[in-house]
């Protein structure tokens, strides 16, 4: 099949970028330094990938992608890095032979992993995102009161979320250095041999963490493409014109297609103007006329993945193969 015949929008992956992107990281991060988070790509075909190389240790964001995961069989260690408050399906994960960790921040999330039989936990610690962790200062009280349930408490975790898309690196490791003391000093309380944390924004310069929980990295989108890091834009989507006025040029990309929570996506050869539910649309920097192609970037590629059913990856206008996006839903 050649791109062309695919129904829009689509996804593609280009197979040279992607594989640039995976090579680039494998140096950077060998093996069980990097815990690739799935939650960027859904995707069991490109989580195998990342596994031949090296990094078999996966993050999950949701239970259903930590089953899919299992299913596929890369459930060599599956970490859940968010909090649950019924923990009874990544108990019966457990129970079938899947090595399941879960994050915890609190005794009720404690609670749950006991009951439901997740026999391994990672002590999650704010380090400055406003959202899930526990205060650094707690979180040796939390690891005495899992094991004292008789949990394993592996270590760590901590997202320096608020500093990954930080376009300045210089700025960047200044804000890391403190989010990371609190890291550090949570797991002098808690011990364990996991210290967790990274994204692709500071993957390089996270010397702190154990393993860096990057995935962004290997499909790329236009906030991560403002930072000075090696990796390509692998993944865009491919639109069609379905309407041209004398001002504006409207393809079938919109806001089902998009992830939108960073803004607008970029438009291969034009200005983005607006996006509405079926609509994105733009003025071109040339003459459009319906039936058109036209090359879409997305702002967050996480989101972006979740509204579609598959990556087809492709080298040039061959369509190589077509990945099920299997690790959507909850």
């Amino acid at each position: 099949m050649k791109i062309g015949q695919l129904a829009t929008p689509a996804l593609i992956v280009q197979r040279d970028k992607l594989t640039h992107n995976l090579e680039v990281m494998e140096h950077a991060l060998p093996g069980r330094r990097l815990r690739p988070h799935v939650k960027a790509h859904k995707c069991t075909a490109l989580a195998t990938e990342q596994a031949a190389l090296g990094h078999t240790g996966f993050t999950c964001a949701t239970i259903a992608e930590m089953e899919g995961m299992a299913q596929a069989g890369l459930d060599d260690d599956l970490l859940l890095a968010n909090e649950v408050v019924d923990a009874s399906r990544l108990g019966a994960l457990a129970r079938s032979g899947s090595r399941i960790t879960v994050a915890i921040d609190s005794d009720e999330t404690i609670a749950a992993a006991y009951a439901a039989g997740v026999p391994e936990v990672l002590v999650d610690v704010n380090v400055g995102l406003p959202r899930c962790g526990c205060a650094p200062d707690d979180a040796g009280r939390l690891a005495e009161g899992a094991r004292e349930m008789g949990l394993e408490v592996r270590g760590v975790m901590g997202y320096e979320g608020h500093i990954c898309g930080v376009v300045d690196r210089d700025r960047r490791i200044e804000l890391l250095v403190p989010a990371m003391e609190l890291l550090l000093q949570a797991h002098r309380a808690v011990g364990g041999e996991i210290i967790s944390a990274g994204g692709t924004g500071t993957y390089d310069i996270n010397n702190q963490a154990s393993e860096i929980q990057a995935g962004s990295y290997v499909l790329m989108d236009t906030a991560y493409g403002e930072l000075d890091l090696p990796f390509v834009q692998a993944l865009t989507i491919m639109a069609t014109v379905i309407s041209v006025s004398k001002k504006w040029t409207v393809a079938d990309c919109g806001l089902k297609a998009l992830g939108m929570d960073h803004g607008n996506p970029s438009v291969m050869g034009g200005k983005v103007l607006f996006c509405s539910d079926e609509h994105l649309v733009f003025v071109p920097d040339n003459p459009t006329k319906v039936g058109d192609k036209v090359t879409v970037i997305p702002a967050h590629v996480d989101p972006t993945v979740a509204y579609h059913q598959l990556l087809h990856v492709v080298d040039d206008e061959d369509v190589i193969e077509s990945w099920p996006i299997d690790l959507r839903g909850w």
